[in-house]
C-alpha cells in the first residue's frame, strides 16, 4: 500500500486540525464581525461541544486508545458540527441545549416597564435592533412605534 496506505491510516490526523480548529477559528472570527447572532450561536456552541469532546478525550484516553476508529469517529462528528450544510452545533443548541437551559433575557433596566416586556418577548437579533433604535431616537419614539403597531393590529 505504501504512501496511500499511510495517508488512509492517518487521515484523521492530517485533516482533523483543519476541520476541528482552523476552519472553526476562521468562521468564528467572521461570526464576530457579522451583524447577525445566528452564526455566533453556531460557533459558540461548536467551541463548547469541542471543549467537551476534548475533556472527554483527556479523561478517558486510556480507554480510547483501544478503540481503533476513535479518530475517525471524532472527525466525522466534528465534520457534522462544522460544515455549513449541516450546522450540527446549531442543531444541538436548538434541539437539546435550549430545552434544558433557561437563560434570563437581559434588558436595559432604564427602559419603561411596558417596553421591557416587549423587548423580553423578542429574539436576540430583534431586541438588539430595537435597543439601537431606542438609543438613537429615544424611548418615546419606540413607544410611538408600539402604539402604531397596536392600532394597526386592531384594524385587522
Amino acid at each position: 500500500m505504501g504512501i496511500l496506505g499511510a495517508i488512509a491510516k492517518h487521515l484523521d490526523a492530517i485533516i482533523g486540525p483543519g476541520v476541528m480548529l482552523l476552519y472553526p477559528l476562521y468562521a468564528s472570527i467572521r461570526a464576530i464581525e457579522s451583524p447577525s447572532s445566528l452564526d455566533d450561536q453556531q460557533w459558540l456552541t461548536y467551541w463548547v461541544i469541542y471543549s467537551l469532546i476534548t475533556l472527554f478525550e483527556l479523561t478517558f484516553w486510556k480507554i480510547l486508545v483501544w478503540i481503533p476508529l476513535w479518530g475517525y469517529i471524532k472527525l466525522v462528528a466534528c465534520l457534522w458540527l462544522v460544515l455549513p450544510i449541516f450546522n450540527g452545533a446549531a442543531y444541538i443548541y436548538e434541539n437539546i441545549v435550549r430545552q434544558y437551559v433557561k437563560i434570563g433575557r437581559y434588558v436595559n433596566p432604564n427602559y419603561p416597564e411596558n417596553q421591557k416586556k416587549v423587548l423580553q418577548m423578542m429574539t436576540l437579533d430583534s431586541r438588539k435592533s430595537v435597543e439601537r433604535y431606542i438609543d438613537r431616537y429615544g424611548p418615546d419614539a419606540f413607544e410611538r412605534v408600539v402604539k402604531a403597531a397596536e392600532r394597526e393590529a386592531r384594524k385587522h
